[in-house]
């Protein structure tokens, strides 16, 4: 005689279905000592609505014919959410993050605002999402649900792809040193600039512009990539490294 789903909150109130032979005319299902709540009853099945309760608990059911043998059932504790990974990400999702936490074994699904994914069990401890993609850039809320409960408290930031439109001044010597403005959009969560490769350090930054000092290079063209959390733009060709004077 199975019992679907098998586990629930210690608060109870979820619905659980028995299924078995006889089971017409039931008049009581216990929960350990305690009775849930009959709201569908067949020759085959019993739905009841679980009480609260705590640990392992025998589920039994009473019909004119007596009482049947007792099913394993489990109640767990809602999740604790101790942290993400990473609290932001690109707007078109994609990205994965790693929730830290507790009683996190039977995750079935979490939400980033209104937008739902399904996430991959590592341990009790620990789940791996892929993000969503958002309806737009901004902060929502980050829910988890496992068999214990919804779990809420956490917020992750939607953060639009930048853009880069120009490098003032465009041009400087390959030994580098050449502070040169970037100007863009979306460049506030900027982690990282390269120029042909070069990681460059940066500073000044706001959502439109940022400051950047190049690294050594080689005579020509280079590219400019700009990294941010929500995703990388490159502007070609965007910096001409000079070669000095010969004699």
């Amino acid at each position: 005689m199975p019992i679907s789903p098998n586990q629930g909150p210690t608060g109870g109130g979820n619905t659980v279905t028995i299924t078995g032979t006889n089971l017409s005319g039931a008049t009581a299902v216990k929960f350990g000592t305690k009775s849930g709540t009959i709201t569908a009853n067949t020759p085959t099945s019993v739905t009841v609505t679980a009480p609260s309760g705590a640990g392992e608990v025998g589920v039994t059911v009473t019909t004119g014919g007596g009482t049947s043998n007792p099913l394993a059932y489990f109640y767990v504790g809602a999740p604790f959410k101790a942290s993400l990974s990473g609290v932001s990400g690109p707007t078109a999702g994609g990205n994965t993050v790693t929730l830290s936490g507790a009683g996190l074994a039977t995750a079935s699904s979490v939400t980033f605002g209104a937008n739902s994914a399904t996430p991959t069990v590592i341990s009790d401890s620990e789940i791996s999402i892929t993000v969503p993609a958002g309806a737009a850039a901004g902060t929502v809320g980050f829910t988890v649900t496992t068999a214990g409960g919804a779990s809420n408290g956490l917020t992750y930031t939607y953060v639009d792809a930048p853009t880069v439109t120009s490098a003032t001044p465009g041009s400087g010597p390959t030994t580098g040193g050449t502070a040169t403005t970037l100007a863009g959009t979306n460049l506030t969560t900027t982690t990282s600039v390269t120029i042909g490769g070069a990681v460059a350090s940066f500073s000044g930054v706001n959502d439109t512009e940022l400051v950047v000092v190049t690294p050594p290079g080689t005579a020509g063209a280079a590219d400019i990539v700009v990294g941010t959390a929500g995703g990388s733009a490159t502007l070609t060709g965007g910096f001409t490294y000079v070669a000095g004077p010969g004699i």
